[in-house]
């Protein structure tokens, strides 16, 4: 009788789900391993682990002792690190190597690697203390952003006008780093929509390079947080061809194997397209289950089957059907879900799915970062002027109702 293997998932947020589906559909053992008991993940999966994923000896440990197969880090990024270093160790698949998954996923090391092999890169610099950033002001091209080196889902990012300003934006950034490490860097202006999606490597090639349109609430608690996405992206054909062959260079430097990449890129003001960010994981907010939905692509099925050695469906590059929406649904406030309220005639003839998370009595928070969503909706449209529209004015068509506190 064949063995049963063993996936070890790091984290147990809900982006975990489709991923513990695809392992099962596929017999495979599923294993969760956080410091938080109560999250949603751990219901889901066959057995769970009380280790905190920034452990990466404690993790490794662990690994070998239940004798795991693989190790993924989906859609959870302070674990990113640790799957490589186990992966590294126990001889097991995964997207790169621990030194990539290092540079990756520091963002300072990685606008520094960016700016030693001549990609496009803006002015940026890592520090551990306020006294050293704020003798570097001359450096910057102001208005710059504040984040942690470490940190993901917009957490502790935000944009500084003025160096006076300079020490709040720190603390705040400091607040959500995990190593007490912050960057500074100029503040690119983007044109249009930047794109935050997943891609797909086999043996160094990217096979399955997608780009989305990223979109923002300016009234959110924090701007900088995601708030809606939509395919195919309205980047312009010259800078996506130019990005598609940068990020080939890049894994290629990386000596990348095989695996998903969530990866953020944008056209600035300047006319140049800039590689933002580049993570060994699937995205959160659900990105590879909406690249399912428009390009039929099963990122996170083969993300599973590689992760433990099994052979991939054939992948290639995207063909976008028809027109999609993902809105991440949010509270502008703090304060007790009551009710989602989405008008009638808006729901039947655009919404394909809605996912809440939230009942009515939940404590909800304002949207400071991405682990403040509440859920998702996915529409479907029949042109892009119909998605422009109701994308950009969704909030006239769907009402988070919430009793201030």
């Amino acid at each position: 009788m064949k063995k049963q293997k063993k996936l070890m998932l790091l984290g147990g947020i809900r982006y975990l789900l489709p991923v513990i589906k695809a392992a099962h559909e596929h017999n495979i053992y599923v294993i969760t391993v956080d410091y938080i008991p109560g999250n949603i993940a751990h219901k889901y999966s066959d057995e769970f682990h009380n280790v905190s994923i920034l452990d990466k000896e404690a993790v490794l440990q662990l690994a070998q002792k239940l004798e795991i197969d693989g190790i993924m880090s989906f859609g959870v990024d302070p674990g990113v690190v640790t799957a490589a270093y186990v992966a590294e160790k126990m001889g097991l698949p995964f997207q790169c190597s621990y030194e990539s998954a290092c540079i990756l996923q520091d963002k300072s090391r990685f606008r520094q690697f960016l700016r030693e092999h001549n990609f496009n890169v803006p002015n940026a610099k890592g520090y551990t203390c306020i006294e050293d950033a704020l003798k570097d002001v001359d450096y910057y091209h102001w208005p710059v952003i504040v984040k942690p080196v470490d940190s993901a889902g917009s957490k502790g990012v935000s944009r500084v006008d003025n160096p006076e300003f300079l020490p709040k934006a720190v603390e705040y950034a400091l607040s959500e780093a995990h190593n007490g490490h912050f960057i500074i860097e100029d503040f690119l202006e983007k044109e249009g929509c930047s794109s935050d999606t997943d891609c797909f490597s086999v043996n160094g090639t990217l096979v399955y390079c997608s780009f989305s349109d990223q979109r923002f609430d300016v009234n959110a608690k924090n701007p900088y947080t995601p708030a809606a996405y939509s395919w195919p992206s309205t980047m312009p054909k010259f800078a996506k061809e130019e990005l598609s062959k940068e990020l080939q260079r890049l894994m290629t430097l990386l000596n990348v194997k095989t695996g998903i990449y969530n990866i953020e890129t944008r056209l600035c003001k300047n006319g140049k397209p800039y590689i933002m960010e580049v993570s060994p994981r699937g995205g959160g907010n659900r990105l590879a289950e909406m690249l399912h939905y428009i390009t039929h692509a099963n990122l996170i099925d083969n993300a599973v089957r590689n992760a433990v050695g099994e052979n991939l469906e054939e992948i290639h590059q995207p063909f976008y059907d028809g027109w999609l929406g993902e809105i991440i649904l949010h509270s502008d406030e703090n304060g007790i879900f009551r009710q989602i309220e989405i008008d009638e005639k808006f729901e039947k003839k655009y919404v394909i799915e809605k996912d809440l998370w939230v009942s009515n009595g939940d404590r909800v928070n304002g949207f400071s970062g991405a682990n403040q969503a509440i859920g998702t909706l996915v529409l479907r449209f029949s042109s892009y002027e119909e998605l422009e529209k109701n994308i950009k004015d969704y909030q006239k068509y769907v009402k988070i109702v919430v009793d201030k506190i």
